[in-house]
């Protein structure tokens, strides 16, 4: 079994007429790892980011450095919230334990890297979402369950008041097929224990199937 790599990602919030915004940045197609997909800022936990405080700061930081370093956007890692914690589902080849955080972003306009990300965008969540059932964009699914759940806020702090004082949520996907599709069965969900997606009960988990994606909690 591979063990998952200790990450992190950041989802930076603007707010404009259009209502709530999310940065995106766009993988290089080149790349093994989600090439062409939209995600957040992030990636590994470097050593340098470990000062021997614990996963989450050390998370934290990583999550801040790749701000900086793929967004060219300052963020102190002392304004990012927790926002949930995911985990790559057991069999694929790279496998990660990721802290995502929350946060707002600041005035300075995004500059990509122009290796690792070629593009970046800043969409309302349900502008995203639009775009990616119009196949347009394609969307990780930790990516498309987080703007999900961003949908219809309008404002930070609203964000900030849902998750401060929270228990993250955790995400470990167990993948089954389904009908037209895959779906990814998440802790509290009825079927997740057994793999089962049709035990009754408590729904929580992601249909990635032809016709649209859905999340159901």
């Amino acid at each position: 079994m591979t063990v998952p790599a200790p990450a992190a990602t950041v989802v930076l919030l603007r707010e404009s007429g259009a209502g709530l915004e999310v940065l995106l940045l766009r993988r290089n197609a080149r790349l093994a790892f989600h090439g062409g997909a939209w995600v957040f800022p992030g990636g590994r936990v470097d050593p340098g980011d470990d000062h021997g405080d614990g996963e989450q700061p050390a998370a934290r930081r990583a999550a801040a450095r790749e701000a900086r370093e793929e967004a060219g956007v300052d963020v102190d890692p002392g304004t990012l919230h927790p926002l949930s914690h995911w985990t790559t589902p057991e069999g694929r080849p790279r496998r990660f334990s990721t802290w995502f955080f929350v946060g707002a972003a600041g005035d300075e306009a995004v500059s990509v890297d122009g290796g690792e990300i070629d593009d970046h965008a800043w969409h309302t969540p349900d502008a995203a979402l639009a775009e990616q059932a119009a196949d347009r964009i394609e969307l990780p699914p930790p990516t498309f369950v987080t703007l999900t759940t961003l949908r219809g806020h309008r404002r930070i702090d609203d964000v900030l008041a849902d998750v401060q004082g929270r228990e993250p949520p955790v995400f470990e996907p167990r993948i089954v097929a389904v009908p037209g599709g895959e779906c990814a069965l998440y802790p509290g969900d009825a079927g997740w224990a057994t793999t089962d997606p049709d035990v009754p009960g408590s729904r929580h988990r992601l249909l990635t199937v032809a016709g649209g994606w859905r999340y159901l909690r």
